[in-house]
């Protein structure tokens, strides 16, 4: 019993000694997110990763698999346009809706409308190019 009572103690002495750590690291402006990565360094990092996928994935297309490709795109362009909505939300908002939501929710329905109607545009003159031309009669 002893040996348990022992270990209590210490367990609170190491709790109290965890809690003032904390409390001064929250009082000199230490900002901790969980012993991970700060969230803004780990958006940052996957967007230049994404950066580097796309680049290496749309130039090392062949011409042939230009077309499917452009029909991926226009269907994840599609989502985003869902996803945008979504975030659009209702008018009134719910508990914790913002302006900045509606704001990226329409910019993102903007900008997935402009690639949808391009790639639909880019494809059609991509098939235009593969179809037989009619040759003018003489005469």
């Amino acid at each position: 019993m002893i040996e348990s009572q022992t270990i209590s103690n210490k367990a609170q002495a190491l709790a109290q000694a965890a809690s003032e750590l904390a409390q001064d690291l929250s009082s000199s402006g230490v900002q901790t997110h969980g012993g991970g990565v700060d969230p803004f360094i780990f958006g940052i990092t996957v967007f230049v990763l994404a950066c580097f996928v796309g680049y290496y994935v749309v130039w090392k297309v062949t011409p042939a698999l230009h077309t499917p490709l452009m029909a991926v795109t226009n269907a994840i362009s599609g989502i985003i346009i869902v996803g945008a909505i979504i975030a659009l939300g209702p008018e009134g908002g719910g508990p914790g809706s913002s302006n900045l939501a509606h704001i990226a929710g329409f910019i993102a329905v903007v900008f997935a409308s402009i690639n949808i109607f391009g790639g639909f545009i880019v494809t059609q003159r991509m098939l235009a190019m593969f179809q037989k031309k009619n040759p003018k009669p003489k005469g």
